[in-house]
């Protein structure tokens, strides 16, 4: 299924993004790349193959990838303000943002 310059703008107005006309082109190019390799994909015969929940896991290690969440003492105000650039009465000053 080819990819349109149309729906690249589609897509571009929807993420509020512009592009030249050059990188229009060249995300048309890409994209298209992305769909010919999802369906490259979806001709792999996976019969038989198990789901996994995380590629990088092995078979037996999955309880070592997290520890147990054991309440511990904080960090002192202090010492989580010390490179704050502007901290005031313990807490981290921020601008505004309306």
């Amino acid at each position: 299924m080819p990819i349109t310059r149309d729906e690249v703008l589609k897509i571009a107005d929807l993420a509020r993004l512009r592009f030249s006309e050059e990188e229009l082109d060249g995300f048309t190019a890409q994209f298209q790349d992305i769909l010919d390799y999802i369906e490259r994909l979806r001709q792999v015969d996976v019969e038989g193959v198990e789901p996994t929940i995380h590629v990088s896991l092995p078979a037996d290690g999955a309880p070592l990838m997290f520890r147990e969440d054991e309440p511990r003492e904080s960090l002192p105000v202090e010492e989580a303000l010390g490179n704050a650039p502007d901290a005031a009465a313990g807490h981290f000053r921020v601008p505004k943002v309306l």
